[in-house]
């Protein structure tokens, strides 16, 4: 199944369905999940067969009003990550907090390896 598809499906709950690769639309309801691939491990064979499993680094941004929601959202995020078992999630750094000043918009942004 497409790492898009798993990404959006486990964290869907958290902000009732609004998760967006790479950017919200434009007047999306806060708090809201974006998340990017922004590279993975790659398995390469000798024998040059397809690997039965992919590896992406997927960072996943948490937007809010406040930071305190932001952080929220984020360590909710993380928790349903670790816990997602067709994901295989491995947190690869603490969340670094982040603000937009153009949107006036809160955030928090963690990248994990995950397994698909």
């Amino acid at each position: 199944m497409n790492v898009d598809v798993q990404i959006k499906s486990v964290l869907a709950s958290l902000v009732g369905d609004r998760v967006y690769p790479d950017v919200a639309p434009e007047g999306t309801l806060r708090p809201y999940l974006t998340y990017q691939q922004t590279g993975g491990d790659a398995l390469n064979y000798l024998e040059g067969g397809v690997p039965g499993k992919r590896n992406a680094r997927i960072q996943v941004n948490a937007w809010a009003d406040t930071r305190l929601a932001a952080s929220e959202l984020s360590e909710q995020a993380e928790d349903a990550l670790r816990l997602a078992a067709s994901l295989q999630a491995k947190v690869l750094g603490a969340r670094v907090s982040i603000y937009e000043e153009d949107t006036k918009l809160r955030g928090a942004r963690q990248a994990f390896s995950v397994w698909y």
